[in-house]
């Protein structure tokens, strides 16, 4: 059935209406009668927020990756319940990642399709054919990612699939659905999933039909219970769970990398006894740029400690140095230890000229960012390095650091990484006085 679209006038104005700010569109409800009001506060159109409804452009595929609580649910069952009413006699895919999620979550489930839809145009469920059934003749099956091969045959104009990062055998079932989605004038489909790093997942993000939209817990706060929100951001905030979970980031996890997050997570512990040493790590920049600024601590026990990513993006030299300064004054710093590839003695010059009267250890590189960061983190591999709290940039660069390889990680270059790097080689892997010493690496 290749059934057009009916989309009346009044539709598109609405949309509109609905995606402007919020006191726009107050000034513009101004004087509207109180009927005509209601009706448009129970529309969803008008109550969704703009992240919830579909873009413009001629996508295929829109994939909303975004943090528990967001609306994804909301989202697709009223994208699926607009296109049933759009286009009447339209075959719509249901698929979740089994089948008792697609019923209790897409159809039954308090955002669902049956709670969502209009009484007016609410479906009767067929639970012996699997199936949603509009009195307009339009048609939604349920299928579940486990059996992919039941998508085989059936015809469809729209689909919506939901936490695809969860599904069993997504390409199995992921291929079937699309060879299958060819009906109407323009077949597309809706993904709806918390954005776990699976290489399928990254695999629909990164294809030229799929628009993607991104959104967190917080977007959608003023439906949720304070409660709800106070306590995942005091248990989460932060952590690579909270991230993905609450925030709705991508995080990618990066095959052969020295750092892990699970591992960053584990040696996150508050400082306890007393540093018998602290030293600031600095990664200048090659001109204007981020200047990696990193300071730790060694304790009695001779395990380190990250205490501050003090690193500072988009500056010159002058704004730079007093970076470092103050990175060292307030963490009380015996030692700073600058890298020199990128300005020889300039950059020892720039930092006396700024006020320091700490000593300061200029080192050069002689082997690439990675080689030098292995052996660190073998240090922390052995759990001798810990981090008194989070630190979401310095811990992104330090998972883009592949072993064996190169950087993969965010920005052009491991700034703090590396930084980090400097700060530890000079508490955990310089020889103490009087021994031998070492090429700084």
């Amino acid at each position: 059935m290749t059934g057009g679209r009916t989309r009346p006038r009044e539709w598109s104005l609405l949309e509109r209406l609905a995606r402007l700010p919020a006191r726009e569109r107050e000034r513009c409800l101004e004087g509207v009668p109180l009927d005509l009001a209601r009706r448009l506060l129970g529309d969803w159109k008008f109550r969704a927020r703009p992240s919830q409804l579909p873009p413009p452009g001629d996508w295929s595929v829109w994939l909303i990756l975004a943090g528990r609580g967001f609306g994804k649910t909301r989202t697709g069952a009223e994208w699926v319940i607009a296109r049933a009413l759009e286009v009447p006699g339209c075959r719509i895919a249901l698929v979740g990642a089994t089948h008792a999620d697609a019923l209790g979550v897409m159809v039954r489930g308090e955002s669902g399709i049956l709670a969502s839809a209009p009484e007016e145009f609410r479906p009767a469920y067929r639970p012996g054919r699997r199936e949603l059934r509009w009195a307009n003749g339009s048609v939604a099956t349920l299928f579940s990612a486990v059996e992919p091969d039941r998508l085989r045959g059936p015809q469809f104009h729209f689909a919506w699939c939901d936490e695809l990062a969860a599904w069993a055998r997504p390409k199995e079932a992921w291929d079937n659905l699309r060879l299958g989605l060819r009906l109407g004038d323009r077949p597309r489909l809706v993904v709806t999933t918390t954005p776990r790093p699976t290489a399928f997942v990254k695999a629909v993000m990164e294809a030229p039909d799929t628009v993607v939209t991104r959104g967190s817990t917080y977007d959608n706060r003023i439906n949720l219970p304070a409660s709800y929100v106070r306590d995942v951001t005091a248990l989460y905030a932060a952590t690579a769970l909270g991230r993905q979970e609450l925030e709705g980031e991508y995080l990618d996890r990066v095959p052969g990398a020295l750092w892990s997050r699970d591992g960053l997570e584990r040696c996150r512990k508050p400082l306890s006894g007393e540093l018998t040493r602290v030293v600031v790590g600095v990664d200048p920049p090659a001109g204007t740029g981020t200047c990696g600024i990193v300071v730790a601590g060694r304790d009695r026990d001779g395990r380190a400690w990250v205490l501050a990513d003090a690193s500072v993006a988009d500056t010159g030299p002058d704004q730079w140095a007093a970076a470092v300064r103050s990175a060292a004054d307030r963490a009380c710093a015996d030692l700073v230890v600058v890298e020199t590839n990128n300005g020889g003695t300039m950059v020892e010059q720039v930092l006396r000229a700024g006020g320091h009267t700490l000593p300061i250890r200029t080192v050069k590189a002689s082997v690439g960012k990675v080689a030098r960061a292995e052996p660190v983190a073998a240090l922390y591999a052995r759990g001798l390095v810990h981090h008194v709290q989070p630190f979401r940039e310095l811990e992104d660069q330090l998972c883009g650091l592949v072993q064996g390889g190169g950087y993969v990680g965010p920005g052009a270059s491991p700034d703090r990484a590396d930084a980090l790097v400097w700060a530890l080689t000079e508490l955990m892997l310089r020889p103490p006085a009087g021994q031998p010493s070492f090429r700084v690496l």
